[in-house]
């Protein structure tokens, strides 16, 4: 059995964890909670499917490192890579010609920002749910980065995603929203991020606690020592986790961490 004293790190998703969708903020009850962790020595490593490049909103937690892209590029802080697992640039072409035929948006996120072939109802539904710009329009294969892209997002219903992704062995998709699928290299997620990053500091991947409310949280959830789930996580999260707690606006964080006795 897990208790308080055992806890060494604590993985925290960004949209609908750290950040609510109604308020875009991060609350009060969720800072002190963190600034807590932080005292106490926990390794705090954010998880989320945005680039290391795109939290200015939690740029006030105390956080140590970051599972950016979906645990495609795990990163400290202060920049230094941990792991990094790129797209095969032979792959991105297949998948864009499959995104043409099949008429649907497709975004890059990399350091210089978010940028999409072209813009759908789907692609400003995305951007309000997170509060971000509308992405720019590009030539993606001029902004794609052979060696260094890791993610692609695909502005498509879940038959369409199957329908694609069925013909690109070497990449897998994941959701966290009905609006877009997150694209990155098969066999790579958050729950293989938490592992790189806890055997990086030495730590005990089951001495850790993860918070998520996303599908694309589920195998973090799953490989920490205790997986907790949002109150405005989706069903399917919910029977992933070992304990649910409230909502982000109910001091879903701090009641969790309370509870357990963490802080």
């Amino acid at each position: 059995m897990i208790i308080k004293q055992d806890i060494q790190a604590a993985f925290f998703d960004v949209d609908g964890t750290l950040l609510s969708f109604e308020k875009h903020i991060v609350p009060n009850s969720t800072q002190d909670s963190l600034a807590e962790l932080h005292r106490k020595g926990i390794k705090i490593i954010i998880a989320t499917g945005r680039s290391a490049m795109n939290l200015n909103e939690i740029s006030m937690l105390p956080y140590d490192g970051i599972i950016g892209l979906n645990g495609t590029s795990c990163v400290l802080r202060d920049g230094t890579t941990v792991s990094h697992h790129a797209i095969p640039h032979e792959v991105f072409i297949r998948f864009m010609e499959l995104a043409k035929r099949y008429n649907v948006a497709v975004s890059v996120e990399g350091n210089a920002g978010v940028f999409v072939n072209q813009v759908t109802a789907r692609v400003e539904e995305m951007s309000r749910m997170i509060a971000q710009p509308l992405p720019q329009i590009r030539d993606l294969t001029q902004i794609f980065i052979p060696g260094e892209t890791s993610q692609l997002c695909l502005f498509a219903d879940n038959q369409t995603e199957i329908e694609i992704i069925s013909q690109l062995p070497l990449l897998s998709s994941s959701r966290w929203c009905d609006v877009f699928a997150d694209i990155n290299v098969a066999g790579v997620d958050k729950g293989t991020g938490l592992y790189e990053m806890t055997n990086f500091y030495g730590l005990n991947p089951s001495f850790t606690v993860a918070f998520g409310d996303g599908g694309n949280d589920i195998p973090m959830l799953r490989r920490a020592g205790i997986g907790v789930a949002m109150g405005n996580a989706c069903d399917n999260v919910k029977d992933h986790a070992d304990f649910i707690t409230g909502t982000v606006d109910d001091d879903g964080i701090k009641y969790a961490l309370q509870y357990l006795g963490i802080i």
